[in-house]
């Protein structure tokens, strides 16, 4: 179970600071929140996920956000987007392997 991350969140909910290392339950918590905002099977657009994460948290938090987004696992990309990591994508959109 994740910690809360109220505490890291204005009145209106949004996100306003990133948990140290060493709250690592909390920055689980913020990522499985902003990872549920996320349609499975979707490709976003670098602009997509650039408002979403501007609806949802600070400003100054984005690129924070996006990398560990990715780092940890939470979003996939390739040349054409990003989408949830536990969905590939469907349909025509679908981004093809490389190999």
């Amino acid at each position: 179970m994740f910690k809360s991350f109220d505490g890291f969140t204005d009145d209106y909910g949004r996100i306003t600071a990133w948990p140290s290392d060493k709250r690592t339950q909390h920055q689980m918590a913020i990522l499985d929140h902003l990872t549920g905002l996320f349609e499975s099977g979707r490709i976003y657009s670098p602009g997509e996920v650039s408002t979403m994460l501007r609806d949802h948290a600070d400003e100054s938090l984005e690129a924070t956000l996006l990398t560990e987004l990715t780092e940890g696992d939470y979003l996939t990309s390739d040349e054409r987007g990003y989408w949830r990591a536990d969905s590939r994508p469907t349909g025509a959109n679908t981004p093809t392997r490389e190999e």
